[in-house]
């Protein structure tokens, strides 16, 4: 039977080709071909199929995640995938399991942190799979706080060991992913102790498990930690605890890049540089805010399918009712969401960049750059994860009652996605990092260092402290320089009241602590003009393809406008902008929705997700939305049966007022 495509007048309506916007969202004409290829293979392949997780008992959704993870694994290797396919692969399989730990941390750790002989010996073994790792750092007392870890790990001179310890309940490795039930092997990391004195935080890597039967070695306790938020989703990882008593390892699998404990148990540091550690940071944070642009992506195709299938309300005389796309009030909150998808896409990319530079400047001892990258990535990190889980949960609400269907996909990615803005830093705590930066950064304006990178604004702070927005008419509110120097002067002036503020304190730490919150709302403007700032420099430079320049400017400026409306607050107290500038800003805002409005559908298809991948009966590409929810509807196993169990023991007895009696 031919497919019918309920949403084809609405693919019609698009002014630009989707197809060239398909390339600029993928990055290249290279990563949406392996993206497309690979995409459909999954989605082709019946072990990789998943409607039926929320109904799997938790037993049967892990037993399903280790028969789709190892068949993942069998497919990189008899297909003989790249490791760009392969990460590919692991991605639209769609599952959180101990492959991703495996490859997204224990592997980075050894690689970055171990020496070349640990590396040869450890990585030929982790990239084999005949061992598997995780990343047991997060402890049940300590979290962001690294340097308050408790586990010990204390040379023994008289063996050549570190004795691993766990002194305390609260020093139990309690989190990582992998851990609870699959990992061989973990990189723990423990307070170093030689001859009495501590060292701070290492890595070590240790064995839990025997090779022969999976069974914890002797001085080990590990397990899963139980069930987490919502049905499915995160829920196929063994996040797990670990505990250790005494535990035994030879002195050479700590590891030994940064720095080593000799035979004799000396503490010697190693020629290389710590801040090497600093570039896989770099690394970590960047993939973490091209998530939160695939995440945010995915939940926006679904709302802004469903919401151009979904009509309500506007007949006349039994007439055709009106799309829900068509509502402002719905564009106001979709449309800023789709916006920010592609801006958290874009900005993503030019993390990607940062990371090729800080890499090479730190191959060749040039850490000047380091604090700068190390408070954007941190913020960046923090805002968009935030962004993110705050817009699927927004996207859900645009869906109505549906939206809080599990099949409409929108539940499960939000439970999947929230832990983000929690794990590789709290935000709160990533901000007020940026903050610190912030501060220093200001404290120095008279110094003769001129800021860079992304603080290179502030160089101007004189001209920015004095300006006053030129915007005379709604149109100047698509000037990207009149723009531009709205945000910095928020941003600028929001940092130099903080810094003003804690110059009263006697005690900065004091102050720091007082003004935590005000310090948080000047991090968070810094970082929202980083993301204007670089969706404007890629929308203001080469982009091909016919229409698909003038879309990205729309979307530009959507961002960046709804920004200001959101925190006119600041722009006004920093008088930033006049209320009569924000009004404008807010007009063409409206003017904005209406340009994308007969392009949204197109603009989401630009994402190249599958039906399988997005995993949602409302965003489905065709549209047949209400026949898919009747048989989904159908499937859930308290329709087995007409007539549910426990009729007989409690409905019909109920409803006859046939009680027995019972004595209380």
């Amino acid at each position: 039977m031919e497919r019918v495509d309920h949403l084809a007048d609405e693919r019609n309506k698009a002014e630009f080709n989707v197809d060239d916007m398909k390339i600029v969202w993928a990055g290249s004409r290279h990563a949406f071909d392996v993206s497309n290829r690979i995409s459909r293979l999954v989605a082709n392949d019946p072990i990789f199929e998943k409607s039926k997780r929320a109904v799997m008992s938790r037993k049967e959704l892990f037993k399903n995640t280790l028969r789709k993870s190892v068949h993942a694994w069998k497919m990189i290797n008899e297909l003989r995938l790249s490791d760009e396919e392969g990460i590919k692969l692991r991605s639209f399989m769609d599952q959180p399991g101990f492959l991703d730990l495996h490859w997204g941390m224990f592997v980075p750790a050894i690689k970055g942190q171990g020496t070349e002989e640990q590396q040869h010996k450890w990585l030929s073994l982790a990239n084999k799979m005949q061992i598997i790792g995780c990343y047991a750092q997060t402890e049940l007392g300590h979290g962001s706080n690294v340097q308050g870890l408790e586990t010990t790990a204390t040379f023994d001179p008289k063996t050549d060991q570190f004795i691993i310890h766990s002194p305390t309940q609260t020093s139990s490795k309690w989190w990582p992913g992998g851990l609870g039930k699959v990992s061989t092997h973990a990189v723990v990391y423990a307070r170093l102790i030689t001859d009495g004195k501590d060292h701070g935080v290492h890595g070590f890597i240790v064995q839990l498990r025997s090779l022969d039967d999976h069974s914890p070695l002797p001085g080990i306790t590990v397990g899963d930690i139980g069930m987490k938020f919502g049905n499915g989703a995160y829920n196929s990882m063994d996040n797990g605890f670990l505990m250790f008593d005494h535990f035994r390892i030879p002195r050479d699998q700590m590891l030994m890049r940064l720095s080593k404990v000799t035979r004799e148990g000396k503490y010697v540091a190693s020629d290389v540089p710590r801040q090497l550690v600093y570039g896989t940071m770099v690394y970590v944070r960047q993939s973490i805010v091209s998530n939160a642009s695939t995440a945010l992506a995915r939940a926006v195709c679904i709302a802004t399918r469903y919401s151009a299938v979904r009509r309500q309300f506007g007949s006349h005389d039994g007439g055709i009712e009106t799309q829900v796309i068509d509502y402002k009030t719905q564009q106001n909150r979709l449309f800023p969401l789709l916006a920010s998808a592609y801006a958290f896409r874009f900005v993503g990319e030019w993390l990607k960049w940062l990371y090729t530079d800080v890499t090479q400047r730190l191959e060749a001892s040039d850490f000047a750059t380091l604090p700068e990258a190390h408070a954007c990535t941190a913020g960046l990190k923090s805002m968009t994860t935030s962004a993110t889980s705050d817009g699927i949960e927004e996207c859900r609400k645009l869906c109505g009652g549906h939206g809080y269907l599990w099949c409409s996909g929108l539940p499960e990615l939000f439970a999947v996605y929230v832990p983000a803005c929690t794990y590789e830093g709290d935000n709160v705590v990533l901000q007020l990092q940026v903050a610190r930066f912030l501060m220093k950064t200001v404290s120095q304006l008279g110094s003769g260092k001129a800021p860079s990178g992304t603080t290179a604004y502030m160089g101007r702070a004189k001209h920015l402290l004095q300006c006053r927005s030129g915007v005379r008419n709604a149109e100047d509110w698509l000037n990207p320089g009149m723009v531009l120097e709205a945000f910095e002067a928020r941003a600028l002036r929001m940092a130099v009241t903080c810094a003003n503020n804690l110059s009263k304190f006697e005690n900065q730490e004091q102050g720091f602590s007082e003004l935590l919150a005000d310090l948080v709302e000047a991090a968070t403007a810094h970082c929202q003009l980083i993301v204007v700032s670089k969706f404007i420099a890629k929308v203001e430079g080469k982009i091909e393809g016919k229409g698909v320049k003038k879309q990205l400017k729309n979307l530009c400026y959507i961002y960046a406008l709804y920004l200001l409306h959101k925190h006119l607050g600041d722009f006004l107290s920093t008088n930033s902008v006049t209320p009569e500038q924000g009004s404008l800003a807010n007009r063409q805002l409206r003017s904005l929705y209406s340009q994308v409005r007969p392009n949204a559908v197109a603009l989401v298809d630009a994402f190249d997700y599958t039906d399988h991948y997005l995993g949602s009966v409302l965003g489905r590409y065709d549209g047949n939305v209400y026949p898919k929810l009747f048989e989904e509807a159908l499937k859930d196993p308290l329709n087995d049966s007409v007539v549910p169990d426990g009729y007989h023991e409690y409905i019909r007895p109920l409803i006859k007022q046939r009680f027995r009696s019972a004595k209380l």
